[in-house]
């Protein structure tokens, strides 16, 4: 693994972002259950309690 730990640490972020996007766009569109959504970001991220809480999906 090439690059300092911030720069990985950076590109971690950017994906995490990508994936919150789209999983949220997915329960807007009704493809997911809420329930779901949210224990999916409680899985990938750890300030999933905040994307939950401002989304509603708690």
């Amino acid at each position: 693994m090439p690059g300092t730990e911030r720069r990985r640490e950076i590109s971690r972020l950017r994906a995490r972002r990508k994936k919150t996007t789209k999983l949220l766009n997915r329960v807007k569109a009704g493809t997911i259950d809420k329930a779901e959504a949210a224990r999916k970001f409680r899985r990938m991220t750890p300030g999933a309690d905040v994307i939950i809480k401002r989304e509603g999906l708690a």
